[in-house]
């Protein structure tokens, strides 16, 4: 009996510790899923739209390298547009600073004339006053033009970000689907049916 009563008591106990250990184990996996799970979707939050058009206030380009670090893989990636960013600002704002010299130089020209001096030489082909007043003119229109322009590549970079951003986190995953099927509407008319799968 006392045999018995040993037999059981360790069978119990290798049986328990099976069993504890085998819930260890199911604890263990849900816990690291469940933590995983909490990782990627505190990395979702983390990424925020704010901040990638703040940066790209401060520093132009920086919103889309912010993204470009958020985005995952398998999604098209924004850093490309950090040369064309500054491409456009560089081209606008090298146009700015012609134009603005050449107009400051047409200006003096022009008040030089006024006050009866020869002026300069680089613009001696210009024997009238009015001719360096109409392009004077239209430097200061140019000016304004690359104000313009450079503004516009500011502001859209800023967009940019803001939208990309919103993007980091959007599921293309092959579950999503959209067809469009022909179809006939009550046996008569030609129609289109159009199915979106939300899988």
């Amino acid at each position: 009996m006392k045999l018995f009563l040993l037999l059981f008591f360790i069978g119990s106990n290798i049986v328990f510790a099976q069993t504890s250990k085998l819930d260890y184990n199911n604890l263990n996996h849900l816990f690291f899923n469940n933590k995983h799970k909490q990782i990627e979707e505190d990395f979702k939050n983390k990424h925020s739209i704010k901040k990638a058009v703040i940066l790209s206030g401060l520093i132009p380009g920086s919103g889309q390298i912010y993204n470009h670090i958020a985005m995952p893989k398998g999604k098209k990636k924004g850093f490309w547009k950090v040369p064309l960013i500054y491409s456009g600002l560089g081209v606008s704002s090298y146009f700015l600073i012609t134009n603005q010299i050449t107009q400051k130089s047409l200006k003096n020209e022009y008040i030089a004339r006024q006050n009866g001096d020869l002026g300069n030489i680089e613009w001696a082909d210009l024997q009238n006053t009015d001719q360096v007043l109409t392009l004077y003119n239209q430097y200061i229109g140019w000016r304004d033009l690359s104000i313009v322009a450079a503004t516009l590549v500011y502001i859209l970079q800023l967009t940019d970000a803001g939208v990309e951003a919103h993007f980091v986190n959007f599921d293309i995953s092959k579950d999503l689907s959209l067809s469009i099927n022909p179809t006939i509407l009550n046996y008569q008319n030609a129609g289109i049916q159009l199915s979106i799968n939300f899988n």
